[in-house]
């Protein structure tokens, strides 16, 4: 009777908590991680919004001045875009100013 009773307490007392187990602080730190507006979130609204150039048009200004290297896809680095390049098998990171399609640096080379 006694372990009857223990059982039927432990099993009642695991039901009450389930519902503070569903919730618990880890839950709602990834929660709140996710509305966090990502970085291509900001760009998109930045362009949208006349604070950033398209893509395209900062595109368009910095492949020429690679000198033929592949151009292999931008990355948001904060608030700069970075163009990541491959020449004779070095990759090449070009970092611009989305506001104003400005280089301000290269590294890798």
């Amino acid at each position: 009777m006694r372990l009857y009773r223990t059982l039927l307490l432990t099993a009642c007392a695991l039901a009450a908590a389930t519902p503070a187990l569903a919730a618990r602080p880890a839950d709602q730190v990834r929660l709140a991680w996710l509305d966090r507006p990502r970085d291509q979130d900001r760009a998109f609204r930045a362009t949208q919004e006349g604070r950033a150039m398209p893509l395209p048009m900062i595109e368009r200004r910095v492949i020429p001045r690679m000198g033929g290297a592949d151009y292999l896809g931008p990355e948001l680095r904060g608030r700069n875009l970075r163009m990541k390049f491959m020449d004779n098998g070095k990759v090449i990171w070009v970092d611009v100013d989305p506001r104003t399609g400005r280089i301000l640096g290269r590294s890798g080379d």
